[in-house]
């Protein structure tokens, strides 16, 4: 049976509400801040242990390279819970075929199949929720979200977001991707990198629109 010390499920839980929040775990910095420790050496000790007791995976240099291996174990339940919750059939039964959306032409529905560059096979654990496509990754406007030009990005249909989530929002003849931030009737799309500007829209606005939320990454894809 699986036993984790308090503080390891502690960071478990931060990694699972990350991930359900915005789509994304944590960084070792974000980890450290919200803990209070003194620096990221003791965030990534303790992601070490949870990856040697079978409770997370890391990929090797990426910051947000954190996937939950089992999942139910950041709502408290046991080793031999999540065992059984969490029975799947073989991994190559489970593999989702996904679009990949490329550049989108203005007034263009997102998944016109104009717009689709190719289909990857890809295992829908290392998603928070179900993606519906693919789109690569233009620019370094979320750089600090760990969002870097070439990335594709895995998203999930939908005109409804809750403030902090990454999102993949339409604005006239563009398709961006930013942090979602509600305030009345007023949306700002925040950049993660300093060098770019907030874009700021109404709800009602007919040139925008919510395409969908941003639930994983991939990298040198391609």
């Amino acid at each position: 049976m699986l036993k984790l010390t308090a503080r390891q499920q502690q960071i478990l839980d931060l990694i699972a509400n990350a991930i359900e929040n915005t789509g994304f775990p944590p960084t070792r910095a974000e980890i450290a801040n919200e803990l209070g420790f003194r620096s990221v050496n003791a965030a990534e000790e303790h992601l070490q242990a949870l990856a040697r007791k079978g409770a997370i995976e890391i990929s090797p240099g990426t910051s947000r390279g954190i996937r939950l291996i089992k999942p139910a174990l950041a709502r408290g339940l046991s080793a031999d819970d999540t065992g059984k919750q969490f029975t799947l059939p073989h991994p190559a039964l489970m593999q989702l075929n996904l679009p990949l959306v490329g550049r989108v032409a203005a007034g263009s529905p997102i998944l016109a199949q104009e717009h689709i560059q190719a289909n990857y096979n890809v295992d829908p654990a290392l998603f928070s929720a179900k993606p519906d496509y693919l789109l690569k990754v233009r620019g370094m406007s979320m750089r600090d979200a760990g969002i870097l030009d070439g990335d594709l990005l895995a998203v999930k249909k939908s005109e409804n977001a809750r403030n902090g989530q990454i999102v993949v929002a339409r604005l006239g003849d563009d398709v961006t991707v930013k942090r979602y931030k509600k305030t009345g009737s007023a949306i700002e799309l925040l950049p993660e990198n300093p060098d770019f500007e907030t874009i700021v829209v109404n709800e009602d606005q007919d040139d925008f629109a919510l395409e969908g939320l941003v639930v994983g990454l991939l990298r040198n894809w391609t």
